[in-house]
């Protein structure tokens, strides 16, 4: 099937480019599939009983709940590992460090290799839109692509704006931050 995109332009309200049209490209999803659906084609594919899916999906989310709440770090086999991390700000002085140095709460998701390997595999189709929604542009790729490695933070081409550091328990000790 394959990856589609849609770069819109857009007049920029700021920063460098502001008060220009550019075009910003973003994923256009089908639509959101529900775990019935899921468990519905899981089942046509291996003759198991719907039933018995729903009991053992239903299982499986309560031990991953519970896994991560407790600060594992849990495979989904398959699929690639999950963690719980927070965001936090950085402080000097150890009197400084409370629970407000938190910025937010995150799910962090790995792939495994065989998830990123269909990912590399998979083809884009670009459609790009003007400003006033006319299709000026198609563009398709085959191509192998980069995929991004959220364990990896040296493959992040430029900065976050935010200053906050991911504390998402990566560290044998990470101060107490990621529970």
């Amino acid at each position: 099937m394959g990856i589609r995109i849609k770069a819109v332009q857009r007049k920029q309200t700021v920063g460098k480019y502001k008060d220009t049209y550019r075009y910003q490209m973003a994923v256009d999803n089908y639509n959101s599939l529900s775990s019935s659906k899921v468990i519905e084609e899981a089942s046509a594919r291996s003759g198991i009983n719907k039933s018995m899916l729903v009991a053992s999906w239903s299982v499986i989310a309560d031990v991953v709940k519970a896994w991560s709440t407790e600060g594992h770090i849990v495979s989904l086999p398959g699929l690639g590992t999950m963690r719980f991390g927070v965001n936090a700000t950085t402080v000097q002085d150890v009197e400084d460090v409370g629970k407000e140095l938190i910025t937010c709460r995150k799910v962090i998701f790995t792939p495994s290799t065989e998830i990123k390997q269909e990912l590399e595999e998979t083809n884009i189709s670009i459609t790009c839109y003007d400003k006033d929604g006319n299709v000026v542009k198609r563009v398709t790729s085959d191509d192998s692509g980069k995929v991004e490695d959220p364990e990896d933070e040296t493959e992040d081409p430029e900065p976050t704006p935010d200053p906050t550091p991911d504390t998402g328990g990566d560290d044998e000790d990470d101060g107490g931050l990621a529970g």
